[in-house]
């Protein structure tokens, strides 16, 4: 009988350092998948999260910016302002001769 627990001993050991080895290779696979990715992302040429807000907040206040000048402008030229929702509209093509 005493054969047959230190068999079982042994086995569990085995089976616990298998899992242990498993563990640490899953875990070492994870970090070198991450590092690669994020090397791989950073030859794209992405943006930080915080580098495109702050953009983005001075894209918003350049926007202030030209809108008060536009106002100052056409004040200083007597005119009436225009309105802020105005687009601009590319123009159509001219036909060609050749149609």
């Amino acid at each position: 009988m005493q054969s047959e627990n230190r068999f079982f001993d042994d086995l569990a050991k085995l089976v616990n350092g298998a899992a242990g080895t498993v563990a640490g290779m899953s875990r070492e696979f994870e970090t070198n998948a991450r590092e690669k990715a994020k090397q791989w992302i950073g030859g794209m040429d992405f943006v930080s999260r915080d580098e495109f807000d702050a953009v983005k907040a001075m894209a918003a206040a350049a926007r202030e910016e030209v809108e008060l000048l536009k106002a100052r402008i056409d004040a200083l030229e007597g005119r009436s302002p225009e309105p802020v929702t105005k687009t601009v509209r590319p123009a159509k093509d001219k036909p060609t001769d050749a149609q």
